[in-house]
């Protein structure tokens, strides 16, 4: 029966192309360039054909997929290796606007409208070209921006705060329960982890999602989203309770008269004082 050489068939179509989609890589189903645009549409195209025409021969659908996959796959290994050649097949990047100046002539070079820039500048939250210090339309048609440095957002290394280095969170609980691999890549057990459940009077089972971030600390979202948590406030309190070991050694200092006691409390302040520099990125999150 026709209906079931059409299933046949399109289950076929959805493999290979599954397949050379893999092959292909991921670029296949991000931004896409000019070529791979047209790769992609005659993909799918060719996949639906093969799918629906029972009449023609399905082999030559199949070959003309294969070619329409190795050809783009092939001009993408040489590509590689070739600027000129990149600069052909992907295109190349065009710079709007260049210390808040927009530049007329590259807009009109690639049809682009001042409303459809300011739509795309309103995208990346810039309400203003004059606070653009550099814009390009990548070939992909993403448009790349960067403020000035007086538009730029303040961060930690504009004002001299030292940081402690961030790695990526892990998730030990779902849907109630506890991944076994990420806890261990975390450092942490299941044992360190019903603890921390204990302490904020939660179960596991009534955890829909758990996760340690990479300073051990860990966060839930509950199934029953009325129940309110506890704050942690650990770090705080440890935070508090060094800063008053720094007081009382200050105070310790100024309160004798013994010189050489003096000195040692002055030196064990200044002692916990760098620590108390080196902890504060992670006790004061």
């Amino acid at each position: 029966m026709d209906w079931v050489q059409i299933v046949v068939r399109s289950l076929g179509a959805i493999a290979m192309l599954f397949i050379l989609t893999r092959i292909l890589g991921k670029k296949q189903i991000s931004q896409l360039t000019f070529f791979e645009y047209i790769t992609g549409i005659t993909l799918g195209e060719l996949a639906g054909f093969i799918s629906t025409d029972i009449e023609n021969n399905y082999m030559h659908g199949v070959v003309a997929l294969l070619v329409w996959a190795l050809v783009p796959l092939g001009l993408e290994l040489i590509t590689m290796k070739s600027v000129t050649l990149r600069g052909w097949f992907e295109g190349k990047g065009t710079v709007m606007i260049k210390e808040g100046k927009v530049m007329e002539d590259n807009l009109k070079k690639e049809r682009y409208t001042a409303e459809e820039l300011l739509e795309q500048l309103r995208k990346k939250s810039v309400f203003n070209p004059s606070e653009v210090q550099f814009a390009m339309l990548e070939a992909s048609g993403e448009l790349s921006v960067m403020l000035k440095k007086e538009n730029q957002p303040l961060t930690a290394k504009h004002l001299g705060i030292q940081t402690a280095p961030e790695m990526e969170s892990q998730a030990v609980i779902i849907d109630g329960n506890i991944m076994e691999e990420p806890l261990a890549t975390a450092g942490l057990n299941p044992g360190w982890l019903r603890t921390e459940l204990e302490k904020i009077g939660v179960t596991i089972d009534n955890v829909f999602l758990g996760t340690v971030d990479s300073y051990g600390a860990l966060y839930v979202d509950l199934y029953d989203d009325m129940l309110k948590l506890p704050v942690n406030n650990e770090r705080r309190l440890l935070m508090a309770t060094i800063k008053k070991c720094e007081a009382d050694l200050a105070l310790y200092g100024l309160s004798t008269i013994d010189a050489s006691a003096k000195k040692m409390y002055e030196s064990c302040t200044l002692q916990l004082q760098k620590q108390i520099k080196l902890l504060e990125p992670v006790l004061k999150r």
